[in-house]
């Protein structure tokens, strides 16, 4: 792990709050505990104050094949999983849970947006541009530089 003093990125503190996700879900954090430490996982600064919310409960545990199966997780000592950009923002099924999100959101806002636009009579401003649009131009860009490190990989290791 980093030293505890330097800054820790949106990419470590999204990672840990999917750990914490995680130990909620396995029955490790009561939902309280959870919230409160998903709070001061986004609020963290430093490598030290992410690492203090996982201590006291189990590393991560590494589900690789292959040779970079032999690799520890960065920071499993301490308790943080770097999990690649974006909490796990890697690939696989959490690319499409992303996008999947942003769909029920998008169906969501857009269903608001109509219902009052009828029910008010005249076409309101078209507010959920801005609850969809950036977001989708975010996990866009995402999922263009994850298939371009996805080719990448793929001919390193070719």
């Amino acid at each position: 792990m980093p030293d505890p003093h330097l800054r820790a990125a949106d990419a470590d503190r999204a990672a840990v709050a999917a750990q914490l996700g995680e130990h909620m879900a396995a029955g490790r954090l009561r939902v309280d505990e959870y919230d409160d430490r998903l709070a001061r996982a986004y609020a963290a600064r430093t490598y030290g104050e992410l690492a203090e919310l996982t201590a006291d409960l189990p590393r991560p545990v590494a589900r690789q094949t292959g040779p970079a199966a032999s690799t520890p997780a960065p920071w499993a000592h301490h308790g943080i999983a770097h999990a690649g950009s974006w909490g796990g923002w890697s690939g696989g099924p959490s690319r499409y849970a992303a996008w999947r999100n942003w769909l029920a959101t998008a169906v969501i806002v857009l269903t608001v947006w109509i219902a009052t636009s009828i029910g008010s009579g005249e076409l309101l401003y078209p507010w959920p541009i801005w609850v969809i649009g950036p977001w989708g131009a975010v996990l866009l860009a995402q999922t263009i530089a994850s298939n371009r490190r996805d080719d990448d990989e793929h001919r390193r290791l070719t």
